[in-house]
C-alpha cells in the first residue's frame, strides 16, 4: 500500500461536496486521532498527525474562512511539512492547562523544550526535530503552548518501530518538565502505518 505524504490540490474538494460528506469523515477521523493522541505527564499531549488529519484540517479551514480555490495553496504551505514523509513521525505538541495563570508561569519556565523531547526504540534514542516555521521559544525563555515535532527514523529503525510488541517511550527531558510514556501496542501499530 503506497502512503500519501503530501496534499496536493486536486486533493482538495468544494465546500459544498465536503459538507455532504463530513459528519461521516468526523466520526472516523476522531476514532484514527485517538489513537494518534499520546500525553506525557500531566500537562503535555502529542497529537501525531497523518495525511488524514491535515487533510480533514485544510478542509476545515476552507469551510470556516470561506476562502475558496484562493485560500487552498496557503493552506497547502502551512500543512504539508505536518504530513509524515514515510521515514518520519510528526507531532503537534499542546501543553493545555485550563487557568491562564498557572499556564503562563509554566510555559515561562520551559523555554528550550523543543529541544528536549525524544522518542526512544529500545536502547536507540531518536531526537525530535522542531519545526522551523517559527521560534517556539521566545528572547525571555517562554515556550509556546504549541510545538511541532518531527521524529526521523532510519531503515533499521523503522523496521525496529513496526515489530510487534516493540517498546517505544516518548520522552519530555527539560529541567522543569520530565515526563515519559510508553506508547499502548494499539498506537504503535497505528503509527507504524505512517511508514513506508
Amino acid at each position: 500500500m503506497t502512503i500519501k505524504t503530501k496534499l496536493e490540490e486536486s486533493d482538495i474538494i468544494d465546500t459544498k461536496r465536503y459538507e455532504a460528506i463530513r459528519n461521516n469523515f468526523r466520526k472516523d477521523i476522531v476514532e484514527e486521532k485517538k489513537l494518534r493522541r499520546i500525553a506525557v505527564g500531566p500537562y503535555a499531549t502529542f497529537y501525531f498527525e497523518s495525511y488524514n488529519t491535515m487533510w480533514y484540517q485544510v478542509q476545515e479551514m476552507l469551510r470556516i474562512e470561506k476562502g475558496g480555490q484562493e485560500q487552498i495553496p496557503d493552506e497547502l504551505r502551512a500543512y504539508n511539512p505536518l504530513i509524515p514523509n514515510g521515514t518520519e513521525l510528526v507531532a503537534t505538541l499542546m501543553f493545555e492547562i485550563d487557568n491562564p495563570d498557572i499556564r503562563t508561569a509554566f510555559l515561562s519556565g520551559l523555554g528550550g523544550v523543543e529541544e528536549k523531547i525524544t522518542m526512544r526504540l529500545g536502547e536507540k534514542i531518536i531526537n525530535a526535530v522542531p519545526e522551523e516555521d517559527v521560534d517556539r521559544t521566545s528572547a525571555k525563555g517562554k515556550a509556546s503552548s504549541v510545538q511541532f515535532a518531527h521524529f526521523n527514523f532510519s531503515e533499521s529503525e523503522i523496521a525496529d518501530f513496526k515489530r510487534n510488541g516493540a517498546r517505544v517511550v516518548l520522552e519530555i527531558n527539560h529541567p522543569k518538565y520530565s515526563h515519559s510514556t510508553i506508547l499502548q501496542e494499539e498506537s504503535r501499530v497505528t503509527l507504524a502505518k505512517d511508514f513506508k
